[in-house]
């Protein structure tokens, strides 16, 4: 039963009335950002023939998003007339504005679009080389050495890109989702991509669906996908996050509610005024851990935050055109009225952080209760290594607010006292954090900075000789936590928590240390206890790009010239 702040609401939602103004023929894609915009007068067009359809009844913002992007919208539940009659009956035919893929997955996708004999692909794509590079060392040894175990299939995957008009993000360039929301994500966007978890870029309003290489496909030919169309859970926040409290505590509390099965079949939407505080990343950071409790994705209303992460990644013509379209037509936020299927509130006043583990997301903890709990368990109480990063916790704002706290032991004279390690999840904030002196705190604190890239999160991580072999724990900002997934080891008790937390208890070593109430002894007899962290949303100087190389070209035209390269003794690899 949820408790009276995490309850069950009425369903029907009311959101603010907004009047007509741009027409749609004024709506185009800002000169140079055609591919990356989404065609959002067709979407209004669609959109209002479904409302026809459906006599006019209020829709939620995901409803929205998906029946814009219907092949046929004129045949949606002809006779229905209700979206209660769609949801979770219906099956949608769908046209996607782009696909992402990851070097894992890509290879088997981009070995069955070539069997189409298709000079270029239908949608804008992306093939992103993150999968595949093992944290060891440091980002740079590690780069080296993956590149050269990898090299036929990054070859493999940049020429697919040439030929195809593909963009190719090489390895060292990032994890895809963060990518994707520098890059590609905006609000109203549909896409698809083939990892689990692609609704990382509802945290910019888009509807972004995980898949399998046969479905993204389907997208790259033009053939309509298909989906179920899922019901809508929505999640009310309420209140004002303080202290140690981030946007990692609302997933990992909202999954210890609903478990890892409770968001099946269904898209997640958030709404209410605790929406407001949020930073794009904190989003971002939600959408992606909705993957863990099964649902089909997740997805925020436009806010004033969008508009600043929009134009802070250079995409201020996208903003603007978005921020308009919204504001004329309301695509962006669900309607007035709207109903849910079903209705959570979390209250941010009364949230504190949560430790989830081990082996299953859903077991949380406050960590108010962690020390009780761990004796209770009989869970080892020693820590052996605290990693921040992941698709998850891998933004500017993570990795500030990480560093406010190493600041605080730095000044105390404290050090580590496991292993720690940090990886940036794209190029882009590993060169700012690199200018804004991160990078250097981290380092002299002990910390190894890993490539921008998946790593320990996906189990690309050689703990060396000296790995753990039994039963041992490690403190992770990750976003899942099954046996053996991250060092092999089916013995390793992966706990979920915030980049903040994470940081903290690399200095006590502790499962019993709670960094909010306790304190640490230092060597000159006093008492040291942290301050609650801080950090910036977004960089006060802006993003810097960072190394060109890891870079691809813009808007990649097709070259039908170049050939597939699969070099003929791979065993990895084979038309």
């Amino acid at each position: 039963m949820l408790s009276a702040r995490n309850r069950l609401l009425p369903r029907r939602v009311l959101q603010s009335v907004r009047t007509l103004a741009t027409t749609l023929d004024q709506i185009t894609p800002p000169q140079g950002f055609e591919a990356r915009t989404p065609p959002y007068a067709k979407l209004i067009n669609n959109l209002a023939t479904v409302k026809k359809v459906l006599n006019n009844q209020p829709l939620t913002l995901a409803e929205k998003i998906l029946y814009s992007h219907l092949v046929n919208p004129e045949e949606l539940a002809i006779g229905n007339g209700s979206s209660k009659n769609i949801r979770g009956i219906e099956y949608l035919k769908l046209n996607p504005d782009r696909v992402a893929m990851q070097d894992a997955s890509a290879q088997m996708a981009l070995l069955q679009f070539i069997t189409c004999g298709m000079p270029s692909t239908a949608v804008p794509a992306s093939i992103h080389c993150d999968h595949l590079i093992v944290g060891k060392q440091g980002a740079e040894e590690d780069l080296v050495a993956s590149i050269s175990t990898n090299k036929e299939v990054f070859d493999f995957l940049q020429s697919c890109g040439e030929k195809f008009g593909i963009q190719f993000w090489g390895p060292g360039s990032g994890i895809i989702h963060q990518i994707v929301l520098e890059n590609f994500s905006v609000p109203g966007l549909m896409m698809l991509g083939t990892d689990s978890h692609t609704p990382n870029a509802g945290g910019l309003g888009a509807i972004a669906i995980g898949v399998g290489g046969a479905d993204a496909v389907d997208a790259l030919t033009g053939t309509p996908w298909e989906l179920k169309a899922p019901k809508i859970l929505g999640v009310k926040l309420t209140g004002t996050m303080n202290g140690w409290t981030s946007p990692k505590d609302v997933i990992t509390h909202l999954t210890g509610l609903l478990t890892v099965r409770g968001g099946t079949g269904f898209i997640v939407e958030y709404f209410g005024e605790g929406v407001k505080q949020l930073s794009c990343t904190g989003m971002a950071t939600i959408c992606n851990m909705g993957a863990e409790i099964g649902a089909t994705t997740s997805t925020f209303p436009m806010q004033e935050a969008h508009y600043k992460y929009l134009h802070a990644t250079n995409r201020g013509p996208i903003a603007d055109l978005a921020k308009q379209v919204n504001k004329d037509y309301g695509f962006m936020t669900a309607d007035e009225g709207c109903e849910y299927d079903q209705v959570v509130e979390i209250d941010l006043n009364t949230l504190e952080p949560s430790v989830n583990g081990p082996f299953t997301p859903d077991l949380s903890t406050p960590i108010s209760k962690l020390k009780d709990t761990t004796k209770e368990q009989k869970w080892p109480q020693e820590i052996t290594a605290g990693l921040i990063g992941s698709c998850t916790n891998s933004s500017y704002q993570d990795m500030s607010r990480a560093v406010s706290i190493i600041k605080q032991a730095e000044s105390a004279g404290l050090k580590p006292k496991i292993p720690f390690f940090v990886t940036p999840g794209s190029e882009q904030v590993r060169a700012t954090i690199e200018r804004d002196g991160l990078i250097d705190t981290f380092e002299k604190n002990g910390a190894i900075v890993l490539a921008n890239a998946c790593g320990p999160c996906i189990g690309q991580w050689d703990r060396g000789e000296n790995a753990p072999k039994d039963t041992n724990v490690i403190f992770t900002s990750f976003n899942r936590n099954f046996r053996a997934r991250n060092d092999g080891n089916r013995n390793t008790m992966n706990f979920l928590t915030s980049p903040d937390i994470v940081t903290a208890m690399i200095y006590s070593g502790d499962m019993n240390f709670n960094p909010m109430t306790d304190s640490i002894k230092l060597s000159n007899g006093e008492n040291f206890k942290f301050n609650p962290p801080s950090g910036a949303d977004l960089p006060s100087e802006g993003f810097l790009r960072g190394r060109e190389k890891f870079y691809p070209e813009l808007e990649p035209q097709p070259k039908p010239e170049v050939e597939v390269n699969v070099s003929p003794e791979s065993d990895r690899l084979e038309f």
